[in-house]
């Protein structure tokens, strides 16, 4: 077997770590030796740039067409039209809620305050540029009054919106519009424009793939050049443990927590019987790191073990997999706060705010295949003015956190059908 086989065979998160330790092995070399964080800035960086770049490339077409692509596949809430507004309704009030676990976490623990003090002053010195832009951004928004950013939700011109990834929150109101229209007219005459999105969605999400293959190598350019920015020191190290046990934590609430307290006030399912009977599916789902490829797994629990119709458990299920990120979401609160905390950067009440609306949009137009949430990420990290080659910071240890937000969310699917189901709601 050659190398290239070799490679080829081996995982992508044990391709991304083995990449993020050569990036910091690299980094440490290069701090010892003659002129080698020059070397590191001009002929290694860059690679992770790129990486970057093709992350924030494909963001606003990758969310555009899934978001429009998950709202037209939502043809049957016109046949069940009261069970689809509910289950669309208790989706969006359980992402909010694990969004809102998560910011609370992050503020909390915040994991990313453990990097060395003058380490963060040196990266705020190098991300100087962002920083002013972000202050002076700021500033015009407490001018404009508290509502200035539900205004800015509104595009004037959806190309010029289409063409800057910080108001990417205009394109997902604009998707989200198109897509309603598109809900509100005959199935024959929307027809061909479906076919197109379904089209258009395999193309990116191809795209993503080759994206997604790059980033062993993306990964350890940016490790190489933030050690060489840290100086070597090791505190960063610490940070991530931190703030990995602290993704764990709010993982565990929605699990052991949130979740049993639904079905106790909300189904008539007695919470050990649920939690019991889903075991199987969560670890089939931290295995896999796939809510669809765990969906079989899931119907087939909640019909047989824990008596829910199969009339809702078909329709609320499949409609889960697409816009229910409950775990991803609170992860992607947390991952963005560590990575501002790191580099130092504060912010504002309006900023987290936007934090939790893009989070809660977003995660509709969450594609369910590996490095998809890292586009995702990237995009929201660019909407608030955090620099997004900090998720170097993260990359190289999101795999566990991975089948870990997996298993929370097809938890969440379960959990959102009994409630539909339940004759009291």
């Amino acid at each position: 077997m050659t190398v290239r086989q070799k490679l080829s065979a081996t995982p992508l998160y044990m391709q991304i770590l083995i990449g993020m330790i050569a990036g910091i092995v690299i980094g440490i070399i290069a701090l010892q030796a003659k002129g080698g964080a020059i070397f590191v800035s001009h002929w290694i960086q860059p690679w992770g740039q790129i990486f970057i770049r093709l992350l924030q490339l494909i963001a606003v077409p990758l969310v555009f067409i899934s978001l429009i692509k998950g709202m037209t596949g939502l043809k049957d809430i016109s046949t069940f039209s009261r069970i689809g507004g509910k289950t669309i309704g208790i989706y969006i009030c359980t992402t909010v809620i694990a969004i809102l676990l998560g910011l609370a976490m992050g503020l909390l623990i915040q994991p990313g305050k453990l990097v060395n003090h003058e380490q963060v002053a040196h990266l705020q010195e190098h991300y100087h540029t962002v920083a002013e832009e972000k202050k002076l951004a700021a500033e015009q928004t407490n001018e404009q009054g508290p509502l200035a950013f539900l205004t800015d939700i509104v595009p004037s011109n959806v190309i010029e919106a289409a063409s800057d990834n910080g108001k990417i929150l205009q394109i997902i109101f604009f998707a989200v519009f198109f897509g309603l229209a598109s809900l509100a007219l005959p199935a024959q005459k929307v027809q061909p424009v479906i076919a197109l999105f379904n089209s258009l969605n395999d193309i990116v999400l191809k795209m993503v793939d080759y994206i997604i293959l790059f980033a062993p190598w993306g990964v350890a350019a940016l490790m190489a050049g933030l050690v060489t920015d840290f100086q070597g020191d090791t505190s960063i190290f610490s940070a991530l443990a931190v703030y990995a046990l602290t993704v764990v934590v709010a993982m565990f609430i929605l699990l052991l927590v949130f979740y049993p307290v639904l079905v106790h006030f909300f189904t008539r399912i007695n919470p050990w019987k649920f939690i019991r009977a889903m075991y199987p599916v969560q670890l089939f789902a931290f295995t896999t790191s796939s809510s669809a490829a765990t969906l079989p797994v899931t119907l087939k629990t909640v019909r047989d073990k824990l008596g829910i119709s199969e009339r809702v458990s078909s329709f609320v299920l499949p409609v889960g997999v697409t816009i229910n990120m409950d775990g991803t979401s609170c992860y992607q609160t947390i991952a963005i706060l560590f990575i501002a905390q790191v580099l130092g950067i504060d912010l504002s009440f309006s900023q987290l705010c936007i934090i939790v609306v893009m989070t809660v949009l977003s995660s509709i137009g969450t594609p369910g295949i590996p490095g998809g949430s890292y586009v995702i990420l990237a995009m929201v990290l660019t909407s608030v003015g955090i620099p997004a080659e900090g998720l170097a910071l993260i990359l190289g240890i999101d795999r566990p956190l991975d089948m870990l937000r997996t298993s929370v969310n097809v938890t969440g699917d379960a959990v959102v059908s009994a409630m539909v189901d339940s004759p009291s709601q």
